[in-house]
C-alpha cells in the first residue's frame, strides 16, 4: 500500500526497493539538517542549496524506482501478451508522470 493509504499497482509483485533504503534514510537527515538550519535561522541561500540537494536526491531515486519499474513491472506487462495489461502500465505510467507537471 501506498504512503498516503492506496496503491496503484493492480496485483502483488516480486520487485523491492531495499537498495534505496539507505539513500532515503539519508535524505531524511538532510531534511532535518534542513529544520535546524531554519530553527538556527541560517542564511538564506544556504537553506536554498540545502533545499536543491534534498530535492536532487530525492529526484535521483524517484528515477532509480521508475527505471526499476519500467525494467520489470511494465516489461512483464507487455511480455505476458496480454493488450489490457499492458495498456494498463502505460496508462499507470503517463498518470504518474503528468503529476510532474
Amino acid at each position: 500500500m501506498g504512503v498516503y493509504g492506496w496503491s496503484m499497482k493492480s496485483k502483488p509483485h516480486a520487485t523491492t526497493h531495499e537498495e534505496v533504503l539507505h539513500r532515503i534514510r539519508r535524505i531524511a537527515g538532510q531534511v532535518q539538517g534542513l529544520q535546524r538550519m531554519i530553527e538556527g535561522r541560517e542564511y538564506c541561500i544556504d537553506i536554498i542549496t540545502q533545499i536543491q540537494a534534498t530535492r536532487s536526491a530525492l529526484r535521483a531515486v524517484e528515477l532509480e524506482i521508475l527505471q526499476k519499474h519500467m525494467n520489470h513491472c511494465v516489461r512483464d506487462a507487455f511480455a505476458s501478451g496480454a493488450p489490457r495489461e499492458a495498456s494498463a502500465k502505460m496508462e499507470e505510467l503517463l498518470r504518474v508522470m503528468r503529476k510532474q507537471y
